[in-house]
């Protein structure tokens, strides 16, 4: 049955004609200005015939600029990418290079249209000279009343390609910025009612300009949720702040072998104001575009994600519904949600890009189709292998970061990010110590880690080094911690301001983390000393990328874990076909990591009892009230410790339970549910008696929190919900109730959600 609103209907539509599931490289067309998509109409179809509002720009969009040989026909593109859509795990999925490995087993590919398996290059924005060429060209057009002269094309236009569609946009960037990828923005924190944050921007050298020092601009106005006679978040009568212009700072050249990129940092920095603030910024003076700050005193309204990718053997045209790409629809509702009533930050709890992808390129497949585990350990670290690394997450982040309704989401609502193993590689940290420290394996993780570093968290270490002392860093929500444990990086935590009431603590789970270990009891320690210093919190939250109270599985865990597994010995040797079983990495059994990601996994079973009783004595010390907030999952769930009910007493009540501790658990804004059948195991092992921390007067529950679907019919099973799903967080002055509504998608492709409401309450209980 199809629930999607006439609204959702014909919003996508509309995205799909002006190519908004298209990855754009021209800031011109950055896609973030098609606010009025989101917008009610006035009537079920729109506000003209084709639902579009006058005076609005239409094609602000782009596909990614290659100079063709020839002028492309309509819908070309579209009936390419068809040819190569499939399940069948061919080359062409992934950039269509010969050279890319074949996928094995259960990998079937991530089934990405223009991806960068097989060292495909991102294809870059416009250059300045072709910016020139079509000025121009214009010049020549106003001149001639068309765009030709005596029927001869007009010398240096563009050879075929439609730059109307890549420079409609009213106002252009002087100097030009061949971009890669970007703006993207980034939430630091707020420190004596100063906002801070930065934005990033990836740039070709080849095709820009940068004499003068690329700025930005900002103009700072009082907040106004948008209309349909009004299009924008901004009051534009009412001037908060003087104008100002930041200079970008290079903190990273990188070249993928098609010439050098320039990485602009811009570091923000805004006084709060008495209202809600909309910040309109222009990159050397060209396209608005616009983020919202808080009101000075206001707790922060926030959005949580996780797992912004397909796995392996997904089709993405499968979630796709009315629009052009499966991974647009649940975000086009966190966006419309924004444009509702603007989010001040969003937060990836990890799996904010997937790269799992590296292992099909061309350079890598001595590596993982190495004949045994001896073989594969020993594989030589080469030139060629470290260029394909840097190359692959390079294209592969310029490419997602700059794509789809994602892309509108970072540019408009700044990142808070934490990574999980997929921002590396799938598993990282969890394989056993051998395979961790082979040269390869190694050398993957640490380059995952750097790029993660520069992308999401707009850092580069060698720049702003690593002071473990805290407030040092250029980023004053970054506590560095210690050592990696297979990576030349220390950990990177983040604590951020999320209003004088709520407190987000961002734990780096992965720089640290081997099969025996998640974090070291140092970072422990100092993550809470200076959660400490914040004075008056009354809601702490605390980010792990893997819930903390999620149902066991340690019957599977065992069982996959025994040397003598028949389903591993048959997988080893691909009999049966069941190659697919067993990983890539070090032949166990390819759910063994996934399970030992786990708090609750056997190896971690001893840190993760000793971290929920700290969690209560800091509970205990601030008077807070601590939720975990987690990811990983692909269900939307809520797990719960509690005081201990004991015989013949009343359970003490959530509000006065210093023990009563919320694990919201939002996933996947992309990524495909589990089976029906791993859904349902969930429930039912959700369901048991979980006695660890009974000892330590500690129970766990899950909260029955879906009693109904997203079609109002009963659910069986009501402590999980298998649909894609994000979280809209809000402080409720009122109560003090942190409230965390899950988004959920309404039936796969929607494009809407359903509201589920889980309350963490706030600290009552008696100080003694």
């Amino acid at each position: 049955m199809d629930y999607t609103s006439p609204l959702t209907k014909h919003r996508a539509e509309h995205l799909s004609r002006s190519a908004a599931a298209a990855a754009h490289a021209s800031y011109y067309a950055h896609p973030s200005l098609h606010i009025h998509t989101y917008l009610p109409s006035k009537s079920e179809l729109g506000a003209g015939a084709d639902g579009d509002v006058p005076g609005t720009v239409l094609e602000s969009m782009n596909e990614p600029y290659a100079a063709p040989s020839t002028i492309r026909q309509p819908g070309a593109e579209a009936k390419e990418a068809k040819e190569q859509d499939g399940t069948s795990g061919t080359r062409e999925e992934e950039g269509g290079k010969n050279t890319a490995g074949k996928p094995s087993g259960l990998d079937k590919g991530a089934l990405e249209q223009n991806g960068e398996a097989g060292g495909t290059h991102t294809s870059p924005g416009v250059t300045v000279d072709e910016v020139q060429r079509y000025k121009q060209t214009l010049t020549h057009s106003d001149e001639h009343g068309n765009g030709h002269a005596n029927g001869q094309a007009i010398p240096g236009e563009s050879n075929g390609m439609d730059m109307d569609g890549e420079l409609d946009v009213t106002n252009r960037m002087e100097p030009h910025l061949q971009m890669m990828c970007g703006p993207l923005l980034s939430y630091y924190t707020v420190k004596d009612n100063v906002w801070y944050g930065a934005a990033l921007v990836v740039s070709a050298d080849a095709g820009s300009v940068y004499t003068p020092t690329p700025s930005l601009s900002l103009s700072f106005h009082a907040y106004s949720p948008p209309s349909e006679a009004t299009p924008t978040l901004a009051n534009e009568q009412l001037l908060l702040l003087e104008p100002k212009s930041i200079s970008g700072q290079s903190i990273l050249s990188f070249d993928g072998g098609h010439g050098p990129n320039s990485f602009w940092r811009f570091m923000i920095e805004i006084p709060l104001q008495e209202v809600e603030m909309t910040v309109r910024y222009r990159l050397n003076g060209g396209a608005s575009m616009e983020f919202v700050t808080p009101a000075m005193g206001q707790n922060l309204r926030w959005a949580a994600h996780s797992c912004n990718g397909f796995s392996s053997g997904v089709n993405p045209d499968d979630f796709k519904g009315p629009y052009q790409s499966g991974y647009d629809p649940v975000w086009e509702d966190l966006l419309l949600k924004h444009h509702q009533r603007a989010f001040h930050c969003m937060v990836g709890g990890g799996d904010q890009i997937y790269c799992d992808a590296i292992t099909r390129e061309p350079e890598m497949q001595g590596w993982i189709n190495a004949p045994d585990r001896k073989s594969k350990l020993a594989h030589p670290l080469t030139e060629e292998i470290k260029t394909a690394v840097d190359r692959f997450y390079f294209n592969h982040y310029c490419k997602i970061f700059r794509s789809n309704a994602f892309a509108r989401a970072n540019s408009t609502v700044p990142m808070v990010n934490m990574l999980d193993d997929h921002d590396l590689i799938d598993g990282f940290g969890t394989y056993d110590d051998e395979t961790q420290a082979a040269p390869v394996m190694s050398y993957v993780g640490s380059r995952g880690y750097f790029w993660f570093l520069v992308f999401q968290l707009f850092t580069v270490d060698t720049v702003d080094g690593t002071n473990p002392t805290p407030g040092t860093h250029p980023i004053k929500s970054l506590i560095i911690g210690a050592p990696g444990a297979w990576i030349p990086f220390p950990g990177h935590s983040i604590l951020v301001y999320m209003g004088p009431q709520v407190l987000l603590l961002a734990i780096d789970c992965r720089a640290e983390r081997k099969l025996s270990r998640i974090c070291t009891p140092e970072t422990y320690a100092k993550l809470f000393k200076e959660v400490k210093r914040y004075k008056g919190i009354e809601q702490l939250v605390i980010l792990l990328g893997v819930p903390i109270a999620y149902p066991r599985m340690s019957f599977l865990e065992h069982f996959l874990d025994l040397k003598y597994n028949p389903i591993n010995i048959l997988a080893r040797h691909n009999a049966l076909g069941l190659g697919g079983m067993v990983n890539k990495f070090n032949q166990a059994s390819e759910l063994l990591d996934d399970l030992n990601d786990h708090w609750c996994a056997n190896t971690h079973k001893k840190e993760r009892n000793w971290l929920v009783l700290e969690c209560q004595k800091l509970a205990l010390d601030m008077h807070a009230r601590i939720t975990f907030l987690s990811g990983d999952v692909h269900l939307a769930a809520v797990g719960c410790l509690l005081t201990k009910k004991s015989a013949g007493r009343r359970p003490v009540e959530p509000i006065n339970d210093h023990r009563y501790m919320l694990n919201v658990v939002t996933s996947a804004i992309v990524n495909t549910p589990p089976p029906a059948g791993a859904a349902r195991m969930v429930a039912i092992l959700g369901a048991h008696k979980h006695r660890t921390l009974h000892d330590e007067n500690t129970d766990e529950t899950m909260i029955p929190l879906f009693k109904t679907d997203t079609d109002g019919r009963p659910m069986k099973k009501k402590i999980v919900q298998p649909r894609r799903n994000y979280a809209a967080v809000e402080y409720e002055e009122s109560t003090g109730n942190l409230v965390f509504d899950f988004r959920v998608e309404k039936a796969q492709g929607a494009g809407e959600t359903v509201s589920y409401l889980v309350h963490a309450p706030p600290p009552r209980w008696s100080i003694s």
